[in-house]
């Protein structure tokens, strides 16, 4: 059975991420974020979001451990941070209904997702530019990054919330991801 770690950077959604995954069968815990890296046995990592850029822990040292990442929201912006991205303030705050268009369907993450799909999306913080290595998988009219890839090194992120029932197409978020860490 597949193993998924939760890493909560404080968000008020962490435990709808555990929860489902849990819901779909995965093996599943919650951890801090600064429980050391050493420590955490696992397929893959789900970085939760959170509210600042300035509280991800051990970020980093996760992004090392050579398993697969999803990072939410804050998560991904963590990755993007860590990974020498730019992370800035959005220019559309707050929680919303968003038309997010697919760029790649041949994307691990969002990819079946294509042409768009709608999300709940918060976007006070967003990646303004993806890390090297990056590609910039899917957008909208309010965020220019609503999902990264890079699959070379099996590390992704969405500016959505997955894990929500606003978000149409969630469950199969978790889906994709799961088959990356298969």
């Amino acid at each position: 059975m597949t193993r998924i770690v939760v890493v909560d950077n404080h968000g008020q959604f962490t435990h709808l991420e555990h929860r489902a995954l849990r819901d779909m069968g995965v093996d599943t815990e919650i951890i801090d974020n600064t429980t050391p890296a050493g420590e955490i046995e696992a397929d893959g990592l789900v970085l939760s979001g959170g509210p600042s850029i300035d509280d991800i822990g051990n970020t980093a040292d996760y992004l090392d451990l050579g398993v697969p990442v999803l990072g939410i929201c804050l998560g991904m912006q963590a990755i993007a941070h860590v990974l020498d991205g730019e992370v800035g303030e959005g220019d559309y705050g707050g929680y919303a209904d968003v038309t997010v268009d697919v760029l790649d369907d041949e994307d691990p993450l969002v990819g079946s997702l294509a042409p768009e799909t709608r999300v709940w999306a918060s976007h006070a913080d967003e990646v303004k530019e993806v890390p090297e290595g990056f590609a910039r998988t899917a957008t909208s009219d309010v965020c220019g990054v609503e999902a990264m890839s890079d699959p070379d090194r099996d590390l992704y992120g969405v500016q959505w919330h997955p894990e929500v029932a606003h978000t149409a197409e969630g469950e199969e978020v978790f889906e994709n991801f799961l088959a990356v860490c298969e």
